[in-house]
């Protein structure tokens, strides 16, 4: 029988002495070529043979291309089709959710609705996925409005995506309704609920939820868990991950995650080599979670051993785990290797940049953190805020003000970026060691918000540098009134008085410490 049909597939009509393959041979040559990524050849068979294609084949390249981040290319294909079903604009909708082209997404989806093409439940899922957390979440309501006319809000997989849509909105009665309007219901929207209630912070909400479940799974446990972990109630997570029968590689991964989130590196690290004497096998989250777990504390001989692990494990090389080790050795001291990992990342991502540039910003290694982050602009990378950090960081511990007030303008006049709070305690950090009080307290007074007690503090760890009693007076004071009993406004001011010789005030301010029982503050960095 596969033979025959072998047979008829390989059959050629000719007309006019002009050769073609049948329809669906032509997609059964297609797909090899698609499954081992080589779209441009799946392409050039569409083109060769434009009598045998149909949409199948048409939808087949398109979503190869999206599936490739490739939306132009998709685009470029879905313009020449002669012929659209709800399968092609579903995939083109889907290309710009992908690339969180939101103009481009409802522009499609009104495109659609002139072509008279009526929507699917893929096509409504599709973009309440789009639409939410985003500048276009007005418009969960007007889908919402299109599912009710179509009847769509019935089904679980609308009914689902409804009710995560209206949690990025957090109205929590129209999420209610959404699960309730829902006919069959079954775990999906049920983890969906509990997921959304653990989203607006209503913990009890979404654990009566889950007592009340009629079917549970993985996912449902690995929700609630992950639920926990948003809310700051690691222990309770712990407390639920353990009651969880099979776990899988992704509950592991979130419970580790979790313990990171919240700076309990070593309960990280310890759940971790609990897991691996499991049979579970770790994925590059998990190992990406574990690395951090290593950097934020300080653990390079567990850190080595992990990256042993992962080379071990076969895992091929992947940004997110490389990055993450890149991050590890930097934050345990071992710049050469955070260096030589570095390099080693074929397709650098401005995370991958951002680590290696803070990593010798965080050493005082400040011309070689400058160095990267031009390196970084000459490939064709955009900085971000957080880069921006990193170099005025590095510009701080060099004493490079020159340079950091360029940076800092570029930041805002070159790249269009607001100045968050970091990027003006750096500013103040920079002007204050180099004496040049005018230009910091200009910068305050201009700021858009108020400062912070890093900021004060970073002004008046200056003042004490430079013994500039007045100013430190005044950052010590908003200190206080930020902070009524923080250290550091205290220990640094006895520091500038004695300084100054002011034994009688250094004495009146040791009492008031002793009264408050404040203890003296060892030195720290404000800024880092």
């Amino acid at each position: 029988m596969m033979h025959v049909l072998k047979k008829l597939l390989l059959q050629a009509p000719c007309s006019r002495n002009m050769c073609t393959i049948t329809t669906p041979h032509l997609n059964y040559m297609i797909n090899p070529h698609i499954d081992n990524n080589n779209v441009k050849q799946a392409h050039k068979l569409l083109d060769e043979n434009p009598l045998s294609c149909n949409i199948v084949s048409w939808n087949m390249i398109m979503t190869a291309y999206v599936q490739h981040n490739q939306i132009g290319l998709a685009h470029n294909l879905f313009d020449k089709m002669p012929h659209k079903d709800a399968v092609s604009w579903n995939i083109m909708l889907s290309g710009f959710h992908r690339t969180r082209n939101s103009e481009g997404l409802y522009n499609c989806f009104l495109q659609m609705g002139r072509a008279g093409v009526v929507p699917n439940d893929y096509t409504v899922s599709t973009l309440l996925r789009a639409v939410g957390s985003t500048e276009l979440d007005v418009l969960v309501n007007q889908v919402h409005a299109i599912a009710f006319h179509l009847g769509l809000n019935l089904n679980v997989f609308v009914g689902s995506s409804l009710i995560r849509a209206y949690a990025s909105l957090r109205e929590e009665d129209a999420l209610r309704k959404a699960f309730d309007d829902i006919l069959m219901k079954d775990v999906t929207s049920w983890n969906a609920l509990v997921s959304s209630y653990m989203e607006l912070g209503r913990t009890v909400d979404a654990q009566t939820t889950f007592d009340l479940m009629p079917r549970r799974n993985v996912i449902s446990w690995t929700t609630l868990v992950n639920g926990y972990v948003k809310n700051k109630r690691v222990n309770k997570a712990r407390s639920v991950f353990d009651e969880i029968n099979e776990r899988n590689v992704v509950s592991w991964t979130v419970m580790i995650s979790g313990y990171v989130q919240n700076k309990r590196f070593m309960d990280a690290l310890k759940l971790f080599v609990l897991m691996f004497k499991t049979e579970t096998r770790p994925n590059h989250f998990t190992f990406s979670s574990v690395l951090d777990a290593c950097a934020g504390s300080s653990s390079l001989l567990m850190g080595l051993q992990v990256h042993l692990c992962i080379i071990k494990s076969g895992i091929r090389n992947d940004v997110i785990w490389l990055t993450s080790l890149v991050d590890m050795y930097a934050k345990c001291g071992d710049m050469d290797a955070a260096f030589c990992v570095f390099e080693s990342i074929t397709d650098k991502n401005l995370v991958s940049w951002n680590a290696i540039i803070g990593g010798y910003a965080s050493h005082g290694l400040a011309a070689r953190a400058l160095e990267e982050f031009d390196r970084m602009k000459i490939v064709g990378v955009t900085p971000d805020e957080v880069t921006f950090v990193n170099v005025l960081s590095a510009c701080v511990h060099a004493g490079f003000v020159e340079e950091g007030k360029k940076h800092f303008t570029d930041m805002l006049t070159k790249y269009g970026m607001q100045a968050e709070m970091e990027h003006y305690s750096c500013m103040v950090d920079l002007y204050g060691r180099a004496g040049k009080f005018d230009e910091a307290e200009k910068l305050i007074k201009n700021m858009p918000f108020e400062p912070d007690v890093v900021l004060w503090g970073a002004l008046l760890a200056a003042c004490g540098l430079h013994s500039n009693l007045e100013l430190g007076q005044y950052a010590a004071e908003r200190i206080r009134r930020l902070e009524s009993n923080h250290p550091v406004s205290y220990s640094m001011l006895t520091k500038i008085q004695g300084e100054k010789g002011m034994w009688s005030n250094v004495n009146d301010l040791r009492d008031r410490m002793k009264e408050k029982g404040i203890k003296k503050q060892n030195a720290i960095s404000w800024v880092e």
